[in-house]
């Protein structure tokens, strides 16, 4: 591991500056992405050809839990908005001390939101003409979108105490409307797909169809109330490492011990009100969002505080990409590419791990793209 020339807290008596750019983030953002382009499915294929208890149990962290309880890749989606939170108080506290009003940053957030959530809907349907019976609204890029847009919000107008109720309530109250509530003809407090009072909620006002047929969907509208106290978790972390007096090192070990706090807190709560990506519960919130702590504890001690940066090059310039690379997959047909090049090698490799070899093929690929966008300065920003 090679260490960067450069200090990583030049000019800051507390930490990142300001204007300094957390490589953390951007390295963290980035495998993040590659979790969700493919970087799962290579792990799938590799476990594929080394049979055994041990590898399916390492496959299954890889694969969505059905309904309660929590894999690694049930983080892969809170993670991306909890970073998106991190990210908050750097940009917003940045437009401000430029001059720009709060009616204008406002205006961004809100804007920023609204387009996140634009994609989302191009994402799942694509751009062509039908009826809106079978658009799916609901979408990960809308959550992220929303979440970020109103947890800005309150960071932008609330103090840290009103911040901090705003969660609290937030999660509290999640709790309490799904406990005491129900879909018709189902009991109080049911968290079945079919009865649970958010699904429920969810096929009353959002218009088009839903991803599970018309009865619930992961990303829907109630279920991302819950959603913004993630992009607050996110903001908190933000707000710390930008603000606080503590040294670089100890901001690494406090955010280790709030992630190990919350878990346990999860699972607590999960005696009562499980923990459940689909509904998006609070118990969840707390789950993802103390692995999250953890995960950026990692990488920001190594990447920022360490100063061992350049292997994380190639995740970062997937990170700084992130929104181009996952739209990219509806429009461009990387597979058609990664088969022009590569299918000699995964036929000499052979199976049973052929599979794997064409899924890094087809990662390196598109790595490749994002790495011209990079050195040409082509980045999708919204």
């Amino acid at each position: 591991m090679s260490k960067s020339h450069v200090p990583p807290f030049a000019g800051s008596k507390t930490g990142v500056a300001i204007s300094q750019r957390l490589y953390s983030l951007d390295a963290l953002r980035g495998l993040d992405m590659l979790l969700i382009i493919g970087l799962d499915r290579f792990f799938k294929r590799l476990t594929d050809g080394i049979p055994g208890p041990v590898m399916e149990a390492f496959a299954d962290q890889f694969r969505h839990v059905r309904w309660d309880g929590f894999h690694l890749y049930d983080l892969i989606f809170p993670l991306f908005l909890f970073i998106a939170g991190v990210a908050a108080p750097y940009s917003i506290s940045s437009r401000l001390r430029k001059g720009s009003s709060r009616q204008d940053v406002l205006r961004h957030i809100v804007r920023r939101g609204l387009i996140l959530v634009l994609l989302g809907i191009i994402y799942n349907n694509g751009l062509k003409v039908q009826p809106i019976s079978e658009i799916r609204f609901g979408s990960v890029l809308g959550r992220i979108g929303l979440g970020y847009m109103f947890a800005n919000i309150i960071y932008l107008y609330a103090r840290r105490w009103a911040q901090l109720a705003w969660f609290s309530i937030i999660l509290i109250g999640y709790w309490l409307i799904l406990k005491f509530n129900a879909a018709p003809g189902f009991p109080m407090g049911d968290l079945t797909m079919e009865g649970n009072f958010a699904s429920y909620m969810d096929r009353l006002i959002m218009p088009g169809r839903l991803y599970s047929n018309n009865i619930h969907d992961p990303e829907g509208l109630f279920s991302t109330i819950p959603a913004v106290a993630t992009g607050l978790l996110g903001i908190f972390t933000g707000d710390f490492l930008k603000n606080s007096t503590f040294s670089p090192a100890s901001k690494a070990g406090w955010m280790s011990v709030a992630g190990v706090v919350l878990i346990i807190l999860a699972y607590i709560w999960n005696i009562d009100f499980p923990i459940n990506k689909n509904l998006w519960t609070s118990s969840f919130v707390l789950c993802a969002g103390g692995w999250s702590l953890i995960s950026l504890a990692l990488f920001y001690y190594i990447i920022d505080v360490k100063g061992y940066r350049k292997w994380s090059f190639f995740l970062r310039v997937v990170g700084m990409n992130s929104i181009l690379i996952y739209m990219s997959k509806r429009f461009i047909n990387w597979g058609y590419t990664n088969n022009a090049m590569f299918q000699w090698l995964g036929q000499i490799v052979g199976e049973p791990f052929n599979d794997a070899v064409m899924v890094a093929t087809l990662l390196f690929v598109q790595w490749l793209f994002l790495y011209y966008c990079y050195r040409n300065k082509i980045f999708l920003k919204v």
